[in-house]
């Protein structure tokens, strides 16, 4: 064997083994199916990375209608590194189907979709400027002033939310009056020029309340802020383009005499107003109350079926400069699945649900809004209450998802 061939034999047996390992795919047909009898717009499609069984890991995800490939997105929800999950939106008539394939891919992916929802969170410096981060861990938690919108804020076209980074824990709210992206432009305080051209605002001053269905304690007479915890945790889980993923950890609250550590997480999904709320633990409850519904907003009008629904519709100052702002009116509804409903209660502050799920880890509801700035929503009560029923109508007939 000459020099130059033994020569060119050890560069080849150098080569990492990664430069001859093939790219693996698997296609699966999967079916959509609308057995409720009015059609459904954007409805969230969730596939189970571990149930499709590629037989790799899953690395790039694409989805076809046909011969479209619609925007879909891979998110790693555990922090593991792994994708977890593929979501996708789409529409499906009343009592109807749709067919998609699914292409899953070891090889990473550079493709990218225009975004439908947009998220952010933002630390203030010692210049003040504001630096985007993904995920804040704070020993006692509380980053409220340090965190230039107090907390992670997302949004769809719709609508927008942010999470208070403090005891409280509070879902506050943006309304507009277009339908649109503002967030990364406003930075959830618009300036005066941009409220000179149509952008919207904060809408609610929360105070003590629950805000839009946060997850209090309770009690026995009145909602009760998380707290104390040793370690307070928010993350932007996803940030699109078919969904933002908020989680909100707090880490041994000390609550009716245990220690819990308890993930709040947020799904707010492509040109949806309302956000799912999935409520996590590390152990099974056991006889443990909570608490959720929406603000007492001051003379407002309420409504509830008492089955789990419940809503308002009111008037006040977004916030406590009542000289450059105007009152804003709201409306506000959380969905609780009556099987975790134990009581529906009042305090001083919010119209309430007590909710529990003995024996299990983890239990689930949605919430929902508008403002009557918004020239695409509701203005009346009467408006928004019969809305706030037809959607617990269309979050009680979710499409069913199966793998052919």
């Amino acid at each position: 064997m000459n020099k130059s061939i033994k020569i060119a034999l050890a560069m080849y047996c150098c080569l990492p083994l990664c430069s001859f390992a093939q790219k693996a795919e698997k296609s699966i047909s999967i079916e959509v199916r609308n057995e409720w009898n009015k059609a459904k717009e954007n409805e969230p499609v969730v596939l189970k990375v571990k149930e499709l069984n590629a037989g790799f890991t899953v690395k790039s995800a694409v989805v076809w209608e046909g011969n479209t490939e619609i925007p879909s997105q891979l998110d790693d929800l555990n922090g593991d590194r792994k994708a977890d999950e593929i979501a996708f939106v789409t529409n499906v008539p009343a009592k109807g189907n749709k067919t998609f394939k699914v292409v899953l891919s070891s090889e990473k992916s550079t493709k990218k979709y225009p975004s439908k929802v947009y998220a952010e969170m933002l630390v203030s410096d010692k210049k003040g400027q504001h630096v985007p981060i993904s995920s804040v861990s704070v020993p006692g938690g509380i980053l409220y002033n340090q965190l230039h919108h107090h907390g992670p804020a997302f949004e769809s076209e719709l609508v927008a939310y942010r999470i208070y980074f403090d005891k409280k824990q509070t879902v506050d709210l943006y309304g507009k009056f277009h339908k649109g992206f503002e967030i990364k432009e406003s930075q959830f305080y618009p300036t005066d020029a941009q409220l000179a051209k149509g952008f919207g605002d904060d809408v609610l001053r929360v105070n003590a309340s629950c805000g839009l269905g946060t997850l209090k304690g309770w009690d026995g007479k009145k909602a009760l802020h998380i707290d104390p915890v040793s370690n307070r945790t928010e993350s932007i889980l996803a940030y699109g383009p078919v969904r933002t993923v908020v989680d909100v950890i707090a880490n041994d609250w000390q609550y009716q005499g245990a220690e819990l550590n308890m993930t709040t997480r947020y799904i707010l999904y492509a040109g949806h107003r309302d956000a799912e709320v999935k409520i996590m633990f590390d152990e099974s409850l056991k006889n443990k109350v909570f608490c959720t519904g929406v603000q007492d907003i001051i003379n407002s009008k309420s409504f509830s079926d008492h089955k789990g629904l419940i809503a308002c519709w009111g008037t006040d100052w977004p916030v406590n400069d009542t000289i450059k702002y105007a009152k804003e009116t709201v409306g506000l509804s959380t969905c609780i699945p009556q099987k975790y409903v134990k009581a529906e209660v009042k305090d001083k502050e919010n119209y309430l649900y007590t909710v529990g799920a003995d024996g299990k880890k983890s239990f689930d509801y949605n919430i929902v809004f508008t403002s009557m700035k918004e020239t695409f929503g509701y203005k009346t009560p009467e408006a928004w209450f019969a809305y706030v029923q037809e959607w617990k109508k269309e979050l009680e007939h979710p499409c069913k998802v199966t793998i052919k």
